[in-house]
């Protein structure tokens, strides 16, 4: 079963923020039981044939590959999805003409251009035989939408009414210094707006996950909100997490001093 099956099932989906192309990866990632892989293009320095590379071995390992985009372009996510990618993210949007541009790369390949906006604007009608097409051509395709700012809450109700759109991420990170709140995840203000972002979106029969990079409990606490994609950390950090936790372990065994230093997440 696809992960857009699985979404629209309302079952919870389990997944992790990939940024290394070493080859062993794929399969040890495998080995965790994830259904999807979370590859941001955004703040990760990939390039084109580096992230075919990765979708591709994903997708051989039945893990469905999710990419974000720098911002919701046609072309991007074209290049993106001939590559492999199943799903499409498209960070920080704050319109719904944002939410248009990202659903008509996503749900309307390979139509572009002045066409494509007519025809999500609906000033004019798309013929039967080419909406078969597309509805066929990208059946598979997730369409995301970060939601990750004030303004973005502001109009989200609006933002969420777009048809085509599939699920929401939250960027805590964004979310918390647009509030004026930077990496404050706990004060109420921040759990509060995320609490809201979650309920509008599960109203609207959309799928909603959160990226965190520490303690898993932070994910079961949002799960109980309602969010059912867990996006949990990524490679680099758990890899320091774990080789930190290992290293005090041994360290206090044998009377060495413990690593004193820096314990915050680091943001993708």
């Amino acid at each position: 079963m696809g992960l857009l099956q699985k979404l629209q099932n309302g079952e919870n989906v389990y997944g992790t923020c990939i940024t290394s192309t070493g080859p062993m990866w794929p399969a040890a990632i495998k080995r965790t039981g994830v259904d999807f892989v979370f590859i941001d293009t955004e703040h990760i320095p990939l390039g084109r044939n580096e992230l075919a590379v990765l979708c591709q071995q994903f997708r051989a390992l039945n893990i469905t590959p999710i990419v974000r985009i720098p911002c919701p372009d046609p072309f991007l996510a074209c290049q993106a999805i001939d590559g492999g990618a199943l799903g499409i993210v498209a960070p920080y949007l704050e319109s719904v003409d944002q939410v248009l541009e990202l659903v008509g790369a996503t749900k309307y390949r390979p139509l572009k251009g002045e066409l494509l906006t007519k025809y999500l604007n609906g000033t004019e009608p798309i013929p039967e035989i080419v909406k078969s097409y597309v509805e066929n051509h990208n059946a598979e395709n997730i369409c995301i939408a970060n939601i990750e700012s004030v303004p973005a809450m502001e109009k989200l109700d609006d933002l969420l009414s777009v048809k085509g759109l599939d699920a929401v991420f939250i960027g805590p990170h964004d979310l918390s210094v647009s509030l004026g709140l930077p990496e404050q995840y706990d004060h109420p203000e921040f759990e509060a707006s995320v609490k809201t972002i979650i309920k509008k979106t599960r109203a609207k029969g959309l799928s909603i996950g959160i990226h965190f990079s520490l303690e898993p409990e932070r994910q079961i606490q949002w799960i109980k909100e309602g969010a059912n994609i867990v996006v949990h950390s990524f490679d680099v950090a758990l890899f320091a997490q774990r080789l930190r936790h290992d290293f005090d372990i041994i360290k206090e065994a044998v009377g060495d001093a413990k690593n004193l230093g820096d314990n915050t997440s680091m943001v993708v």
